[in-house]
């Protein structure tokens, strides 16, 4: 059997076995857990917006390319010095956790590409940051309204970044730090300190006008009842309660001797008690 005839079919599958080893790493693509990857088709109009590649193993055409995005939380710090509205500079301390939207990372990679964070997300916060903050003092942004502040950025940060052109999530802004000039931050604490020792004077001179106020009330309570009491105590009133007040000394088992009639009024006495 002439087995020449077979050689060019096992040269051909030799090249095409050496081709795919060659090209393995254009042709199979393996997505990890917490990325999606775009593609872009060179001969076929780009990058696809409806394909978008989850974790696992793909096969691709050689000439087409796919951009893998993490798509994990990822945390951002930034410090960046702003202007209160009076024009005082102070430093910020900021950081934000972002992510992008699985389903739109095509459009994150049309209009920013994966350095997004570095086009989009910085410059944003930072605008954000500036933009809300130019709107307070540095006392209301250090003290007073500081939760304010970070909650107004936080809601502009997410509406901004979440556009249909952005398509990143903002999960939560916090202030890490601010950080005054000395004399500024010490001149904020002692008008702090200030008014929490005029408010605890104030609760104090309060407390005493309602106890004040009670012993008042209480008194002219006191001085009512005597004036009711005085009033209808009379003369015969008074002699019938002795009478049964000594009526009921006399149940006692003590010893005693009762006379009646010799007290004062015609009140009985009590003599002899142990």
């Amino acid at each position: 059997m002439d087995n020449r005839k077979f050689l060019p079919v096992i040269v051909t599958a030799l090249i095409a076995i050496t081709m795919v080893i060659y090209l393995s790493s254009e042709i199979f693509i393996t997505v990890d857990p917490g990325e999606r990857g775009v593609i872009y088709k060179r001969f076929g109009g780009g990058i696809d917006f409806e394909t978008i590649y989850r974790p696992g193993f793909h096969v691709k055409a050689p000439w087409n390319k796919i951009y893998i995005y993490n798509v994990r939380e990822n945390l951002i710090d930034e410090t960046m010095n702003i202007l209160d509205k009076n024009g005082l500079s102070l430093s910020v301390d900021v950081s934000v956790r972002i992510n992008p939207m699985h389903d739109r990372v095509p459009y994150l990679h049309e209009f920013f590409g994966p350095d997004y964070i570095t086009l989009l997300v910085k410059p944003e916060v930072r605008s954000t940051v500036r933009r809300i903050m130019g709107r307070y003092s540095a006392e209301e942004i250090y003290s007073t309204r500081r939760s304010e502040v970070e909650k107004s950025i936080e809601e502009d940060s997410k509406k901004i970044l979440r556009s249909e052109k952005n398509n990143i999530i903002v999960q939560t802004l916090l202030i890490r730090a601010i950080n005054l000039p000395e004399k500024i931050k010490a001149a904020i604490e002692s008008k702090l300190n200030q008014e929490q020792e005029a408010l605890a004077y104030e609760f104090k001179l309060d407390r005493e006008k309602s106890e004040a106020e009670r012993r008042r009330i209480e008194a002219e309570g006191i001085a009512a009842y005597n004036r009711i009491i005085n009033a209808s105590l009379t003369s015969a009133v008074l002699r019938q309660k002795g009478i049964d007040a000594t009526l009921e000394l006399a149940k006692s088992s003590n010893t005693k001797v009762v006379v009646v009639g010799s007290g004062k009024d015609g009140l009985p006495l009590i003599l002899g008690s142990n």
